[in-house]
């Protein structure tokens, strides 16, 4: 069961969530939505279908992603390989983190999915372990930052067919490292991510 119960929204206060996808991949950026609403005032089931972006299916994610962006207010950042290599995952996922939440503009306190809170902050922020199963408004982050990442590595494989990232997001999955091997990197990939360090890279 979907862990917002509609009947109980008044539960949940309006607040800004924020959450990551793509941090993890062998490619392409790590995306980050940042999302306010007030639990009340949305749809009530909306607000029932909300979950973990994982647990969707990605027709679902989709239809809900469009959903949230009609009634809530919305925000995406990204941090593109190059910087992922040139600065780390984690400083980029939280540098992106940061400007999704204050690119909103809105005064509200900001909670965050994990365990790292960014650093620089100008709003009130904590942060919160599987906050997408606690917090709507990070599962609602969750959702727009996976149909959008999605979206993108989709177009993606059509530039750069055999990989699959339209099956696995660029993840680290069976055919993917095949695809490593047989291929070698594109300039989408993460170069300092071992799997991908391992082998001569591509243009």
């Amino acid at each position: 069961m979907p862990p917002f119960d509609p009947a109980r929204a008044e539960r949940w206060p309006a607040v800004i969530g924020v959450d990551e996808v793509g941090r993890g991949a062998l490619c392409g950026p790590v995306v980050v939505a940042a999302v306010w609403f007030d639990p009340v005032a949305i749809p009530p089931a909306l607000l029932g279908a909300l979950d973990d972006s994982k647990r969707l299916r990605p027709s679902v994610r989709d239809r809900l992603a469009l959903e949230i962006a009609a009634v809530a207010r919305v925000r995406l950042a990204a941090a593109s390989a190059t910087l992922v290599d040139r600065r780390g995952i984690r400083t980029m996922t939280l540098e992106a983190m940061r400007r999704a939440a204050e690119g909103l503009g809105i005064e509200a306190p900001v909670i965050v999915d994990g365990i790292d809170v960014p650093p620089g902050m100008a709003l009130a922020c904590e942060a919160c372990v599987k906050g997408d199963a606690s917090v709507p408004q990070i599962a609602a982050a969750s959702i727009v930052a996976k149909a959008c990442r999605d979206r993108l590595l989709t177009r993606l494989a059509g530039r750069h067919p055999g990989y699959a990232w339209e099956r696995n997001a660029g993840y680290g999955t069976a055919d993917h490292l095949d695809a490593l091997a047989r291929l070698g990197p594109t300039r989408h990939h993460r170069r300092s991510f071992a799997p991908v360090s391992q082998h001569a890279l591509a243009l």
